[in-house]
């Protein structure tokens, strides 16, 4: 006999499936299919285990609930419409359109409730595995016997796709090793994808390969029965490990023509067949967005259900705070308020001029000094934390038996970028992670993410150029620099030497007080550089506008030219202006370790390091000239690397591609004398591919030049740029 609850129930899944097909509809693009089959197991979650306020949407102790599955955003919507957030049947009617709180894809700080920018697969994933890192630091950092502030679960919803995905099976396989317990992954197993069966491209055990991670894993054989469901995730937590549940769903459930079918999945059902649908439900087919009242009034028992959770858990923190007054405000500012300590910036190092220190060197002191000031800073490396220096010396490690302060990523780039994003995503702390530049192509998809979303994570980036020597073409990142400043709201950053890179340390755990904030990359050297004159007292602030004049020309002179530079190379630009000026020719030496940075400075300061009066302009830097026009203009040149570079010792390479202060002097002199502009080509060709066939030798093509591309607008400054008439996603 069906009871009114079981019957209360199936009414409330039913309106999730109908308000989903329904905004699919409308929107007349979208997945309809997964709301259809999932609804039962996120209904199931959400009355009975998800700790949420809808009223209180940034509660620091909710339950995270991350949809892993991005496409099937309408699920999310209609359960943050019907339990009460700030999301109205109005913006669901206005899915994927101009303006709307219901995007495509889910999206960080534009709608209520929605705890991570997904879609993507395979990232919220990462992000869960993060989220779930966060709870447990955090819970060690400030629990006390009787006091637990910090008790949370991290639940997502992950389809196939996102298992397929690489960066799941790197996430999942740490996330068993740190045996992180309070992580539940809900698996919508409804055996579909894009182009049909899974079976065409997918045959393993994924409850068995969940197992071999060290996962609790489990199956629920019918997605339609809820108590089976409930009763999974009472197993789940009750495990000290963390758990996958596979529920066998249907796509499309209820589509008499479209069930288990992938014409359910990425197109609207069409009027006819949502008509099929709700007359399969026993809904009146007529009505669109219809919510009965009595299923309305379920969803909404979260709102006064989530303020007394929310009040429980502020007299718990009035109670914590008189035992724990310090700890107590410590939390506050970390978690509530998110405001650097007073000072936080007081213990960085400043060096002595001529003092030769590589900049990952520099960014250890940083690291250290900022360990001490801003406990909150946490992370980690991708099995290079030797190289990259990145731990925190005496700070243990996060392991399941110790949550100490470095994080262990294993060789594991793009999972190690998901997993910071989900540290940040979570708050509480300022995440960083490390790798080589070059393998920041690993994990390019998690840092747009970080970026797209305006989230504060560090990207440490070491062994930045063909500096890193004899290791060759296959680790020196060339093209890198020009395709991660092309990432909006990415502030990626060279410092030149020691000095500023303790500015760009700065520079990157200030961003996290701005609203938004986003990812700022540090670009970071193997080999020992110079502490150039004037970078100690000028560094700080020039560095946080993102480029400066280091090096003025002779006094009472005005510039002849300007010499620009980044890294590795600004003392090649520092020494070719003292040369220069020997000679007779007035120099300028800038500064520019971050373009975003100083393009967003104003028109008056950008000329005052720039000016348009003086059209002859070298850059140098050891990566592509793509993207350098915009700074030189249009007679200025570019000394750049338009090719791979070259197993040899670093110095060997660095004057084989005519890296020298020789060859920027004569560039600069060619420049002033209307010789050169643009790209100019190395001394040696790079690493090239070997001929075809068996013909000998061969002319190396002309790999360094290219076609030069003028400034839109030289006369300011060169920024060259105009802003969108609307911003979009900032």
């Amino acid at each position: 006999m069906t009871t009114a609850t079981e019957t209360l129930d199936q009414l409330a899944i039913d309106t999730i499936r109908t308000l989903s097909i329904d905004g699919v509809q409308q929107a007349n693009s979208g997945h309809p299919g997964a709301p259809m089959g999932a609804a039962p197991m996120a209904y199931t979650l959400w009355t009975r285990f998800l700790r949420h306020a809808p009223t209180h949407p940034d509660w620091p102790d909710r339950d995270r609930f991350v949809l892993s599955a991005g496409h099937a955003s309408m699920l999310l919507y209609s359960l943050l419409h019907l339990t009460g957030y700030d999301v109205s049947l109005d913006d669901l009617k206005s899915f994927r359109q101009w303006g709307s709180k219901t995007p495509g894809h889910p999206e960080y700080r534009l709608t209520p409730g929605v705890e991570a920018t997904t879609g993507p697969l395979g990232q919220g994933f990462a992000n869960a595995v993060g989220m779930a890192i966060a709870e447990a630091r955090l819970a060690a950092e400030f629990n006390r016997d009787g006091h637990d502030i910090v008790d949370h679960w991290t639940y997502t919803l992950c389809s196939d796709g996102d298992l397929q995905e690489g960066i799941a099976s790197e996430a999942a396989s740490l996330a068993g090793h740190l045996g992180l317990r309070k992580l539940v992954a809900l698996y919508d197993d409804n055996h579909v994808q894009l182009d049909g069966p899974t079976d065409m491209a997918w045959s393993e055990d994924v409850v068995a390969r969940f197992e071999a991670y060290g996962w609790h894993a489990t199956r629920v054989e019918d997605g339609n029965d809820i108590e089976a469901i409930a009763a999974a995730i009472e197993e789940a937590r009750a495990d000290d490990r963390p758990s996958l549940i596979a529920v066998r769903t249907h796509i499309g459930f209820g589509s008499p023509n479209k069930q288990d079918s992938q014409k359910a999945h990425g197109s609207p059902l069409g009027p006819d067949e949502i008509r099929l649908v709700k007359e399969a439900y026993g809904w009146d087919p007529e009505k669109t967005f219809h919510e009965p009242p009595e299923a309305l009034e379920r969803f909404r028992r979260a709102v006064p259900a989530g303020d007394d959770l929310v009040e429980a858990w502020q007299q718990g923190l009035r109670a914590y705070r008189d035992a724990f007054p310090e700890l107590s405000a410590e939390f506050h500012r970390r978690v509530v308020e998110r405001r650097l300590t007073d000072g936080w910036d007081k213990g960085l190092k400043t060096y002595a001029v001529d003092e030769e220190v590589a900049t990952r060197n520099a960014s250890q002191d940083a690291i250290q000094a900022l360990a001490e000031s801003v406990p909150e800073l946490f992370g980690g490396a991708a099995d290079l934390s030797e190289s990259n220096l990145t731990d925190v010396k005496g700070g243990g490690n996060f392991e399941a038996e110790e949550a100490g302060r470095n994080l262990r990523f294993g060789v594991r780039e793009h999972a190690m970028g998901g997993i910071g994003n989900g540290i940040a995503y979570h708050g509480g702390f300022i995440p960083y992670v490390a790798t080589f530049l070059t393998f920041s192509d690993y994990m390019r998809g998690a840092v747009r993410l970080a970026a797209l979303s305006g989230i504060q994570v560090i990207d440490v980036w070491t062994h930045d150029s063909v500096g890193l020597g004899e290791d060759g073409p296959t680790h020196q990142p060339v093209e890198h620099y020009a395709a991660l400043r092309a990432i909006p709201n990415l502030w990626f950053v060279r410092p030149g030497d020691a000095n500023e890179t303790a500015a760009a340390w700065a520079l990157a755990v200030e961003r996290g007080q701005e609203d938004p904030s986003g990812p700022v990359a540090l670009s970071l050297t193997r080999q020992k550089l110079p502490t150039l004159a004037g970078t100690a007292e000028k560094a700080r602030e020039g560095v946080r506008r993102g480029g400066y004049v280091l090096r003025e020309a002779a006094a009472g002179k005005d510039p002849q030219v300007i010499l620009i530079g980044t890294g590795s190379e600004l003392q090649l630009a520092f020494r070719a202006a003292e040369a220069l000026e020997a000679d007779g020719v007035a120099a300028r030496v800038v500064s520019l370790p971050c373009w975003e940075r100083f393009a967003l400075q104003d028109a008056a300061y950008r000329e005052s390091v720039l000016p348009r009066s003086v059209r002859a302009r070298v850059a140098v830097e050891a990566g592509v000239s793509l993207g350098w026009d915009r700074w030189v203009g249009d007679e200025g040149a570019i000394v750049g690397l338009d090719h791979f570079g070259a197993s040899a010792p670093a110095g060997t390479i660095f004057e084989k591609f005519g890296f020298t202060v020789d060859r920027i002097v004569g560039v600069a002199r060619d420049v002033l004398a209307g010789k050169a502009r643009g790209p100019i080509p190395t001394l040696e060709p790079g690493h090239l591919p070997a001929p075809r066939g068996n013909r000998p030798g061969g002319q190396a093509a002309d790999h360094g030049g290219g076609a030069h591309h003028p400034s839109l607008d030289h006369g300011d400054s060169g920024v060259g740029r105009t802003p969108s008439s609307d911003p979009g996603h900032s």
